[in-house]
């Protein structure tokens, strides 16, 4: 299908970009890897006026480290360039676990970590991933700037709590309060597909205890789950097979898959009591 008339703006800087979206309220659309926006635009699923396209702004490519030790990645870090990621791959395991299986080639080469978690699907992983993490969203607008918990961030399918004339322009996700592993867990009937149910599991542990615990899911709701009571299961205490089983029991609890053609509601919480306890268990054996 052809989408609907749209007006295209190509803003050479963010003020620029965040005077269009002030001038345009709820019209304008940003436009940054385009791999989600642009398929609905094409359907009609969605219909901006005005089309803003980021891609030429500067200095947001980026994922670094900060010297707090926290990472922030820019709006338009590709996730092929997280996928690649020396740094990820050092210091942060569930995300570089995640970046590999986000979509396929195509959609890696061109898609935004900021652009999936701002589409707010809940099939999207990287924002059970950022929920995990405890990261927050950076949105700037022209009046200001702020930064949104992840927790408070996703309002529902396919909406944020960014307003029309903002920007998100970064994540930031925390520094560690101890020695960080984590993995994120996906089924899907064919390699780039949607989750049929994804989890990401991130732990920090120190003197041989769990100081933080995070545990995101995919797919397996209205929105993507902060699994909040298997985690708290999980801190403040040496990592045992019997507080895996018991968050493996509450992360698959708090899920609310519904049966589709994916698979049944109850066949889902069984993948969900699955991936934690396999994204656990690692960390047991580990400490053993």
């Amino acid at each position: 299908m052809y989408p609907a008339r749209f007006r295209y703006e190509a803003p050479g800087s963010l003020d620029e970009a965040l005077e269009v979206l002030a001038h345009h309220g709820d019209e304008a659309k940003v436009l940054a890897g385009g791999q989600s926006l642009i398929p609905m635009v094409k359907l009609r699923f969605a219909a901006p006026g005005v089309l803003v396209d980021i891609n030429g702004l500067p200095a947001l490519d980026y994922h670094r480290e900060d010297a707090d030790g926290s990472l922030a990645v820019g709006a338009l870090c590709r996730h092929v360039d997280l996928e690649w990621s020396t740094l990820l791959a050092e210091t942060q395991p569930t995300m570089a676990a995640a970046a590999p299986l986000i979509a396929d080639p195509l959609v890696r080469n061109r898609g935004t970590l900021v652009g999936s978690v701002c589409h707010a699907d809940p099939q999207g992983d990287w924002a059970s991933v950022m929920l995990a993490l405890n990261a927050s969203i950076v949105a700037v607008s022209a009046t200001g700037r702020r930064t949104i918990p992840m927790t408070e961030f996703v309002l529902g399918p396919f909406q944020t709590a960014l307003r029309p004339d903002e920007i998100a322009v970064e994540a930031r996700i925390p520094a560690a309060s101890g020695a960080r592993s984590g993995r994120y867990l996906k089924l899907e009937r064919r390699v780039g597909d949607f989750a049929t149910v994804g989890a990401a599991i991130a732990l920090e542990t120190s003197d041989g205890k769990v100081v933080r615990a995070g545990i995101g899911l995919t797919g397996v709701g209205p929105n993507n789950i902060k699994a909040v009571e298997a985690e708290n299961v999980l801190v403040g205490g040496t990592l045992t097979q019997s507080e895996i089983a018991e968050a493996a029991r509450l992360a698959a609890a708090a899920a609310e898959p519904r049966t589709d053609h994916r698979g049944t509601a109850a066949y889902k919480r069984q993948v969900v009591r699955a991936f934690v306890t396999r994204g656990l268990t690692p960390v047991l054996v580990k400490a053993a």
